[in-house]
């Protein structure tokens, strides 16, 4: 069965809107407070994450002959960023955060890969940006958990 992650379902849907909103803002939001309103009123999905892209890795490896479906997905919300980024502006490279859903070769099953974004973010001692980015671990974990029925919070290290 593929994907394992229904992310439509679990983040925001619209990807050009929640790019717009976390590259550019929102529109007539002057304050941090209409921002936080307007981003999680507008974008953000259960799982607190916003859908920026879907990348089909599957159809061009096809032509190379390699037939697994392949999606590489990119979600995050600018709420979670600025957590880490006001300790750490370098943190910034690291969100939003990544997946990539693979097809099993025998298509009876999917892995969900995926990079602890503490073990990027936090390049030199700084306890409130580790704090911040361990809380992004374990939102990032609950997620694939929730989407895939798989508890991967025990063996995320």
């Amino acid at each position: 069965m593929f994907p394992a992650i229904n992310c439509r379902g679990e983040t925001n849907h619209d990807e050009s809107e929640s790019r717009r909103a976390f590259v550019c803002g929102c529109q007539d939001v002057h304050t941090e407070d209409e921002y936080v309103a307007e981003v999680t009123r507008r974008y953000v999905g259960r799982s607190g994450f916003m859908l920026f892209a879907e990348i089909d890795h599957g159809g061009w490896l096809a032509v190379f002959g390699i037939r697994r479906r392949t999606v590489r997905v990119i979600l995050g919300n600018p709420l979670i960023a600025v957590t880490m980024i006001r300790h750490d502006i370098t943190a910034g490279l690291f969100a939003p955060v990544e997946l990539l859903i693979t097809e099993h070769e025998d298509g009876r099953g999917t892995n969900v890969v995926y990079v602890r974004p503490s073990s990027l973010i936090v390049l030199e001692e700084n306890k409130p940006l580790r704090r911040a980015a361990e809380a992004l671990d374990v939102k990032l974990a609950a997620l694939v958990t929730t989407a895939t029925g798989v508890d991967v919070t025990s063996t995320n290290t």
